[in-house]
């Protein structure tokens, strides 16, 4: 997997379904707090790259809904549900010292203290607890990415990941 490039599109969120009749969607977002979404303008909408802006939001329970400029009626969101909602990675803001970006880490060789390779990262995930590492070698590995415990050193440069972690577990 390449490295992400400033221009590189960055899934941050998708439009869940429409909300009454006047251009209103549901969003699902993958920003934390989930109203984050809301900060990142313009939105690049589903595969044909739609640029559209947010017009009005509200909280709405435990989710988002939004109007997007040019949606004024349900039919248009209706066209608008199940894309997802991108934005480039130069929208993004850097992360601090030993912070990453998921996506940053995707496609790292990871690789023990004791020099044996377990793979590649596929993905993350969190649990609640800590975030994963999915890592795609001749096994798949799943490594909680405990800071100082199991991940030891992320090298850019060298595009790997050191872990302290039995290769059989």
């Amino acid at each position: 997997m390449a490295q992400p490039t400033d221009q590189t599109r960055i899934v941050i969120g998708r439009i869940a379904g429409v909300y009454g009749l006047k251009g209103w969607v549901k969003v699902i977002s993958e920003t934390a707090p989930p109203e984050g979404i809301l900060s990142y303008s313009p939105w690049l909408i589903g595969t044909d790259v739609q640029v559209r802006k947010v017009a009005e939001s509200k909280l709405h329970g435990k989710g988002l809904i939004v109007r997007l400029e040019g949606s004024h009626d349900r039919d248009t969101a209706a066209r608008l549900v199940g894309n997802d909602i991108a934005v480039t990675r130069a929208q993004l803001p850097p992360p601090h010292a030993d912070e990453f970006y998921w996506f940053d880490l995707e496609g790292l060789s990871v690789i023990t203290s004791e020099g044996v390779m377990l793979g590649h990262v596929d993905h993350l995930f969190s649990t609640g607890v800590n975030d994963v590492l999915v890592i795609k070698g001749e096994r798949e590995h799943l490594l909680p990415f405990a800071w100082g415990d199991v991940i030891k050193d992320v090298d850019f440069e060298s595009k790997r990941i050191e872990v302290d972690w039995d290769p059989d577990f």
